[in-house]
C-alpha cells in the first residue's frame, strides 16, 4: 500500500507543478521555445551559487541551505528507490547511506529552522480576512504600524513549517524505534510512521523547493 500511495502522490505533486508553471508561468513574457527553457534551466542552477553580495551569515545560511539539499536528495533516492523502483525494503548499503546522511540533514534542518524562523514569522499580512473579522468583531481597527515586513509568502512561510513539524515527526520515529523496551509491536508502529511522515515530508519540501524557485525568478 505505501508503494501505490507514493508513486500516486509523486506523480500528483510533479503533474501538479507542471500544471501550475503552464497555467501561471512565473514571468509575464515567459515563453517556452527550446532557447527560453533552457536560459531558465540555467537561472535555477545559478540559484546554488553563492553571490558576492551576501553577508557572512547570508553565506553560511546558503551553504547549510545547499548541504540540506543534497542531504535531501541523497535521503529521497536512498529510502524511495528501493521501494519504488525495486519493490523492496531499505537494506544494505541503501540503509548505510541513509544513516550516514540521516544525522547531517538533521543537524542542518535544525540549523535552518533558527536562521529562517524570523523570516517565516506569521503575521496580520498574511491573513488579511481573519484581520477583517476581528476588526469587526472587537470594533477596533488596526493601524497597520506592527506590521512586519514580509520576507516570505504565505505558502513558503506555511510549507517551512510544516517541515519543521515533520522533522521532529521524522526524528523521534526513528530514534524511539531503537529502543528493545517499546517492544516489536511499537516498534514496527514507529517505523511506520517514520515512513509515512518521510512521505509527507518528501512531498512538502519538493512544493517548498518550488515555491522558492518561483520566487527567485521573479525577482
Amino acid at each position: 500500500m505505501f508503494r501505490i500511495v507514493s508513486i500516486i502522490s509523486f506523480i500528483v505533486a510533479f503533474v501538479g507543478i507542471g500544471i501550475c508553471c503552464i497555467v501561471r508561468p512565473c514571468c509575464k513574457e515567459c515563453r517556452w521555445t527550446p532557447l527560453a527553457i533552457i536560459q531558465r534551466i540555467i537561472r535555477i542552477f545559478t540559484m546554488l551559487l553563492l553571490e558576492q553580495k551576501l553577508s557572512p551569515v547570508g553565506a553560511l545560511r546558503k551553504l547549510v541551505s545547499l548541504l540540506a539539499l543534497l542531504c535531501f536528495l541523497i535521503l529521497a533516492i536512498t529510502s524511495f528507490y528501493p521501494v519504488l523502483i525495486l519493490g523492496e525494503s531499505i537494506h544494505g548499503y541503501w540503509l548505510m547511506l541513509h544513516a550516514t546522511f540521516s544525522p547531517v540533514f538533521a543537524i542542518c534542518l535544525a540549523v535552518l529552522a533558527v536562521m529562517y524562523a524570523g523570516n517565516h514569522r506569521f503575521n496580520k499580512n498574511d491573513w488579511p480576512w481573519l484581520m477583517h473579522i476581528v476588526e469587526r468583531v472587537t470594533l477596533v481597527k488596526s493601524s497597520g504600524e506592527d506590521a512586519v515586513a514580509e520576507s516570505a509568502g504565505l505558502g513558503q512561510k506555511t510549507t517551512f513549517w510544516l517541515l519543521a513539524i515533520l522533522t521532529l515527526s521524522l526524528i523521534l520515529s526513528i530514534i524511539l524505534s531503537m529502543f528493545t523496551f517499546f517492544g516489536t509491536d511499537w516498534q514496527e508502529l514507529l517505523l511506520d510512521i517514520h515512513r509515512w511522515t518521510a512521505l509527507s515530508f518528501a512531498l512538502v519540501a519538493i512544493i517548498h523547493i518550488y515555491i522558492i524557485i518561483r520566487a527567485k525568478m521573479q525577482e
